[in-house]
């Protein structure tokens, strides 16, 4: 029984190691090799070299083609910043706010998930969960109590997070719309009055 499981395309060439450029030709060729399908890219010059001449009489040869390596495109990125939720983490235990308790605890659980941040233990005081969070590269230890959020507190919270993440603790100020603009007019003409 063949495997069927084919290799997806090299990024180099599996001859000559050198890596593919974006629109560069290259050459695959497929054979059947002790019960599985092995699938080699080469350059333009490696295939002229080495596989061009007799290739598809070699034994176990079952196709060859040509194709453009199209370079994968960036990975996007990382919806969450891992350095920005850290390091507005450690932000919010150093102001010790109870405003951004809520807040503090999501980041601490989304770094847990992104392994940056591990639990270590779990103590209870006045009722309180806390959880004892380190993060292993730096032995950085982070007491974060758990705000015991409802679901219906859940939306908001990841509005505040969303908000510090992008703006940070110090947000850009709000844009003075018309009725906030005229206030300070109509105090104006009201002391006039």
């Amino acid at each position: 029984m063949i495997d069927w499981n084919i290799q997806s395309r090299a990024h180099e060439c599996q001859a000559c190691l050198k890596p593919f450029v974006d629109k560069q030709p290259y050459h695959t060729v497929l054979v059947d090799a002790k019960h599985e399908y092995q699938r080699q890219d080469v350059c333009e010059p490696c295939w002229t070299a080495q596989f061009s001449q007799g290739s598809t009489e070699r034994k176990g040869f079952i196709s060859h083609w040509q194709g453009v390596y199209e370079a994968p495109p960036a990975a996007p990125p990382d919806a969450i910043q891992k350095e920005t939720a850290e390091t507005l983490l450690r932000k919010l235990m150093e102001q010790n706010d109870p405003q951004y308790r809520a807040a503090s605890y999501i980041l601490a659980v989304m770094l847990e998930r992104k392994r940056l941040l591990k639990v270590k233990a779990q103590s209870n005081e006045n009722g309180t969960r806390i959880f004892i969070y380190e993060q292993p590269k730096t032995g950085d230890v982070f007491t974060i109590p758990d705000p015991n959020l409802q679901l219906n507190q859940l939306e908001e919270v990841q509005r505040q997070v969303g908000a510090l993440l992008e703006h940070g603790l110090n947000p850009p100020p709000a844009p003075a719309t018309e009725a906030s603009a005229a206030a300070p007019q109509l105090a104006d003409e009201a002391a006039r009055a």
